[in-house]
Parts: structure tokens; C-alpha cells; sequence
């Protein structure tokens, strides 16, 4: 069987150098490159041109699984979230919700519904998990990993909680993200345990796709 692959996405409009959220990022890749036969591939939302979903439905008129109107960066994006079994989203804290590129990324996939119509198990055996960076230690993290595990609920994909204290998913507090150095070692232990379980769950999902 192939590697099993893990995409993860940074959605700070931030570069990684000055990004908490990447920082998370990072420690949640260590932790899904611990186990065996995983592959991860990182990608930044910074500098990225992402036009936002305009409704206009182009795509259903079309029968196209992207959007048909704009394009731009999501071509690739597009092929990267459909290919990945398991999917781990980081976000800083813009106030108390998800950042504005972020939000195009997201309101990019209208057109996905094509593919559960298609294949009504396509989004079923994947999994996902979120990651969140405020800038006070209640700064709205929440908020954030309840807006990334709806896109998860929205598509049918698998949310993976942690349980020991990383329900939702992993919270990191880092004043002014990235203003100053990542200093929050159990938020990134976190993202690490969150990072290894994401993995193991989507290996496991994979493998049982073919086994049915």
C-alpha cells in the first residue's frame, strides 16, 4: 500500500519566519512523521493568490469539482486537499476568528460537493485536525478550531480530537504571533501529540478503505 499522506496548512498571512502558527505547524509534522509510512507535505497560505468564492455557481453549471471562474494558487491547493488522507489546518487568532486569507481558502470549496456526489465515500475515510495560535492564553482560540473542524463536519471528513486536554484541537498562546519567540511548550507538545494521533488515524482509515 502507498505511504499514507498528510497535508498540512498554514493560514497565517504571515512568512514561517514570524509565524506562531507555523511554528505549530512544524512540531505537528515532527509528530505525524513519527509513524511509519507517512508522508507530510507543508504549504503556506502567505504570499498565495486566492481570489474569494463569489456565489455565482459557475462551478455546479459547469459539473467541475473546483472553481472554474478564478485561476490562481488554488489549482494547486485544490488537487493537495482532495489527494490527502489526513489534513492538519493551523490558523492564528484575527479577532476571535480565522484569518482573511484563511477564509478565501475555505469559501473556495463550493465545487467539492461534486466529488461526494460522485463517490459518496471520497471525503469518508480522511481525517482532519486544527490548530490554533491566540495572542492572550483566551484569545479566541476556540472560536478558530470550531471554524476549521466545521469545514471538516461540512465535507463528511473524520474530526480528530485528542482527549488529555487537546479536545477540539491543539491551542498555542503566543502574543502578537510571531512578534516574539514560539514560548509555549506544552501548546507545542500538543500540536506534536495531535500531529502523531492525525496520523495514525488517517493510516488506519486508509487501510481499512481497502479492506472493505
Amino acid at each position: 500500500m502507498e505511504n499514507t499522506k498528510i497535508l498540512l496548512i498554514c493560514g497565517s498571512p504571515r512568512p514561517k519566519a514570524k509565524s506562531a502558527a507555523y511554528a505549530g505547524l512544524l512540531a505537528a509534522q515532527e509528530g505525524a512523521q513519527s509513524v511509519a509510512g507517512v508522508d507530510t507535505d507543508l504549504v503556506e497560505l502567505f504570499g498565495r493568490k486566492i481570489a474569494p468564492c463569489i456565489h455565482c455557481n459557475k462551478c455546479l453549471r459547469d459539473d467541475a469539482d473546483r472553481c472554474t471562474v478564478f485561476h490562481d494558487d488554488m489549482d494547486e491547493l485544490y488537487d493537495k486537499f482532495f489527494q490527502a488522507d489526513g489534513i492538519i489546518i493551523s490558523c492564528p487568532v484575527y479577532d476571535m476568528n480565522v484569518t482573511a486569507q484563511f477564509a478565501q481558502f475555505y469559501s473556495r470549496f463550493r465545487s467539492s460537493w461534486k466529488l461526494s456526489v460522485d463517490d459518496p465515500a471520497f471525503f469518508q475515510y480522511k481525517v482532519g485536525a486544527a490548530i490554533a495560535v491566540g495572542g492572550t492564553r483566551n484569545g479566541g482560540q476556540e472560536s478558530v478550531i470550531r471554524s476549521i473542524n466545521n469545514i471538516y463536519a461540512t465535507h463528511g471528513i473524520n474530526i480528530c480530537p485528542c482527549g488529555g486536554g487537546i479536545y477540539g484541537g491543539a491551542m498555542l498562546w503566543n502574543p502578537g504571533d510571531g512578534s516574539t519567540a514560539m514560548d509555549d511548550p506544552a501548546g507545542l507538545e500538543n500540536c506534536r501529540t495531535l500531529g502523531a494521533k492525525l496520523a495514525q488515524v488517517a493510516k488506519a482509515l486508509k487501510a481499512g478503505r481497502g479492506a472493505v
